[in-house]
């Protein structure tokens, strides 16, 4: 079945040729989310990933081991999941499309976990051995229109996620310029690698929109760093993440609105980490009132979805609901809303406190402060 990964989540890369397992200590109190097996070149990873599966299962924590594959012959139903990786960034039809042929009878009728990837290679300023393997280039990193017309067109193809790699042993990371553009541009699982070397590194691809953390050389040759990375990264709850990821997502929405001279709010709804639904304010546009962000989001989720109801939704919206959209959520019966900024004047909780579906959740004040300042900015404007 298709797999999900979560959001802030640290992945060590270990390469089966490279990777010595005596050098790297997991534990329950220093682990990585996830390992990630794999390599450009190689073949059938079986025995590595027995011998590390032996290596953690002393731990109570469970770190699930993902297949990173280079071509058809490195898959194992050993593995706990696989990367379906297509390499978008290059035109070789090897990797495009053909060893994914070759292997998908056997990961299909093993039943692996898979999550559809496209692999996106970046210049990291060193020739890497998938640049090599696959006689593809990289894209140019300063032409940021390429990146994410590249990734758009990967979700737009079904992928469910983008991984965007600089490569092993580059000399220069994925920029927070390209992470936070493609983030801005697309919504599915966004995973970074290569040259990442210190958890201040990690952090900065986090904020600029990173879902999955990539290191895979820098522990090869400085394993005693694991621990400092794994400190930094369970420093926050995936969930507090998840909702400020899909919150700035919603903010992304309202200055649209923003934009197009309409108060700047802006909503998404989400169903098992994937947007189904996204709107923002459009009242003046199109002379209605009924407009709202919220009501927008819902119709596209439910043509999304094919269903009038949403139980197992999540709505984001950058301020709290009016009664109208309240009303409309409650008839969507979706399970959880979260709001940024609250309306006191004319929100929901002051006028219809029970509107919602009794079972419904509230989560208020996420990213508070950048919601209410794209509300004052609008309105400051308009005095």
């Amino acid at each position: 079945m298709e797999m999900t990964l979560r959001h802030r989540s640290l992945a060590v890369l270990l390469d089966p040729e490279k990777a010595d397992l005596s050098r790297l200590t997991f534990t329950d109190e220093c682990h990585p989310d996830y390992l990630f097996v794999g390599g450009s070149t190689g073949g059938d990873p079986t025995d590595f990933v027995k011998n590390l599966k032996s290596a953690i299962s002393n731990l109570q924590s469970k770190i699930p081991i993902i297949l990173f594959p280079g071509n058809s012959s490195q898959f194992t139903p050993e593995a706990d999941g696989i990367l379906f990786l297509s390499l978008l960034s290059g035109r070789n039809p090897e990797f495009l499309v053909n060893q994914q042929v070759k292997a998908a009878r056997v990961i299909r009728e093993s039943q692996t976990d898979f999550l559809p990837t496209a692999y996106i290679l970046i210049d990291g300023g060193v020739e890497t051995s998938t640049m090599r393997v696959s006689q593809t280039k990289p894209l140019d990193p300063a032409d940021i229109d390429t990146i994410v017309d590249t990734c758009m067109a990967a979700e737009l193809m079904g992928k469910k996620a983008i991984y965007l790699e600089a490569g092993s042993g580059a000399i220069h990371p994925v920029s927070s310029q390209i992470i936070k553009a493609v983030r801005e541009k697309t919504s599915v699982t966004l995973i970074v690698g290569g040259g990442i070397r210190t958890p201040e590194a990690m952090q900065t691809a986090y904020k600029a929109g990173a879902d999955v953390v990539v290191i895979g050389n820098h522990f090869e040759t400085h394993p005693e760093d694991l621990a400092r990375f794994c400190q930094k990264n369970q420093n926050t709850p995936n969930t507090q993440n998840d909702d400020e990821r899909f919150m700035a997502l919603a903010i992304n929405e309202a200055q649209k609105a923003l934009a197009a001279d309409e108060i700047p709010i802006g909503c998404v709804i989400v169903s098992q980490n994937r947007i189904i639904g996204r709107g923002h304010n459009l009242t003046e546009t199109l002379a209605d009132v009924t407009a709202h962000a919220e009501i927008q989001a819902i119709t596209a989720a439910a043509e999304t979805l094919g269903g009038k109801y949403l139980p197992d939704a999540t709505l984001y919206v950058t301020v709290e609901p009016c009664p109208m959209c309240a009303g409309a959520i409650g008839w969507a019966q979706i399970s959880r809303i979260v709001y940024g900024a609250p309306d006191p004047k004319r929100g929901y909780t002051t006028y219809a406190p029970r509107t919602f579906h009794p079972k419904a959740t509230v989560t208020a004040g996420v990213l508070e402060t950048e919601c209410r300042e794209l509300i004052q900015e609008f309105f400051k404007a308009k005095r």
